[in-house]
């Protein structure tokens, strides 16, 4: 709607701020392509500015979005890249000031690639594909090695050259395929496959040379890292040059940064490993001979000691001192025995003095019953009673008289055995 002003009737610029708002305001959300010229992502900040820029017209918007809008193509999207912006115009009226609020930012021609690229890539990481643990160690010499690359291409003249000056006598089974365009994912995936299932192929290189993200699509396809991931002989990646990641790279079980390096790191230095053995035989020979010269040391130590100089020393020692240990038992013994002896000399005397036998021979004699009881009273021996009589020369028997018997004597007569 047009406002009648004049030079007399002038509107103010708060005024003219406003009516320019809500004319904008009426403007719906528009797609807008352009190039970013200017990015700030400050940390912890919910919003994210940047500047849009018609290269053609050298025309800039001040273009805002939320955090998460721009996180979904932040990996793809940077200051240079082009993008279309669904965006709806908004006009800060305190300032004059036209900017764009994006809701949707998504890139054009290479980085939309790059997009689905990481979709994919983001897609086979949560299933695990790329996962260290699942990565198969190389061997240290492989006798065959599978090369899946472009027909007479540099990239197979490198590996093969290079292969070959490091170890003469390393074999190769080559497949040539298409590396880009259509063929080249069936072709790239039959190759692996073939080699796969060789007996005799230790270790697999796929091989090409740089190019464009576009040229090198075919090493990030879905079905090709599939195949690879399924390999169960080692696969070695060597795609492009040091910047080049596709996601090849990943899955294979070992990245080269380019061709060269994959013939570097498939096959050993025939020369390295040469000097290798010979510093390994030095070091052992230093050893050997380090561990000889020790045991001499000790050996010498061992030989310098006096029980070795003269190993006799310690038994003729011992000997001594067996005999002297021999001489004083015994003469400890003769001395016990001497003693032993003198002492039973002396107790047999005394029982020889107090033996019944030496008072029977200063006359006595021992009156037994015929149960073998020693007469000690005169009523243990009854008139008439049968006695023995032991005499220091032997024993008799006798009979106790009757009262009044034999008074001259007052004993007993004796008679003769057999006699009563």
């Amino acid at each position: 709607m047009a406002v009648n002003t004049s030079a007399e009737a002038p509107l103010p610029v708060g005024q003219v701020s406003r009516l320019i708002g809500g004319w904008i305001d009426r403007l719906g959300a528009v797609w807008v392509e352009g190039q970013i010229t200017q990015l700030s992502r400050r940390p912890g900040a919910g919003v994210v500015f940047l500047t849009l820029r018609d290269p053609s017209h050298d025309i800039s918007v001040s273009v805002t979005c939320f955090r998460q809008v721009f996180e979904a193509v932040a990996d793809v999207v940077s200051e240079g890249a082009r993008v279309v912006v669904l965006a709806k115009p908004e006009w800060y009226a305190p300032r004059g000031q036209l900017s764009l609020r994006a809701t949707e930012i998504r890139p054009v021609g290479v980085g939309e690639l790059l997009v689905r690229l990481e979709q994919l890539k983001k897609s086979l990481t949560a299933e695990g594909l790329f996962a260290a643990e699942r990565k198969k160690p190389l061997p240290f010499l492989p006798q065959l090695i599978g090369l899946v690359c472009g027909r007479a291409s540099a990239a197979e003249r490198d590996v093969l050259e290079n292969a070959r000056h490091r170890w003469p006598a390393v074999r190769f089974e080559v497949r040539n395929v298409a590396v880009q365009g259509v063929h080249a994912v069936p072709q790239v995936v039959q190759a692996v496959k073939e080699l796969d299932a060789h007996d005799e192929v230790d270790v697999i290189v796929v091989a090409r040379g740089g190019g464009s993200v576009e040229d090198l699509l075919p090493f990030s396809d879905e079905q090709v890292v599939r195949t690879v991931a399924g390999c169960r002989t080692p696969v070695v990646s060597a795609i492009g040059h040091e910047p080049d990641s596709p996601l090849l790279d990943l899955v294979a079980d070992l990245r080269a940064s380019t061709p060269t390096d994959a013939a570097k790191k498939v096959v050993p230095d025939v020369g390295e490993e040469y000097e290798r053995v010979r510093w390994l035989q030095d070091r052992a020979r230093r050893c050997l001979t380090a561990f000889l010269e020790r045991e001499e040391r000790g050996l010498a130590h061992a030989l310098a000691r006096p029980v070795i100089q003269d190993p006799h020393r310690m038994t003729d020692d011992r000997a001594k001192e067996v005999g002297d240990l021999t001489d004083r038992a015994r003469r400890t013994l003769g001395h016990l025995l001497d003693r032993a002896s003198s002492e039973l000399a002396h107790t047999h005397a005394r029982v020889v003095a107090l033996s019944p036998a030496a008072t029977l021979r200063r006359g006595y004699a021992v009156l037994q019953t015929p149960d073998g009881a020693v007469v000690r009273e005169p009523a243990d021996a009854p008139a008439g009673a049968r006695l023995r009589a032991r005499v220091s020369g032997g024993e008799f028997h006798v009979v106790r008289a009757a009262e009044g018997e034999d008074e001259g004597t007052g004993r007993a007569a004796a008679t003769p055995e057999g006699e009563r």
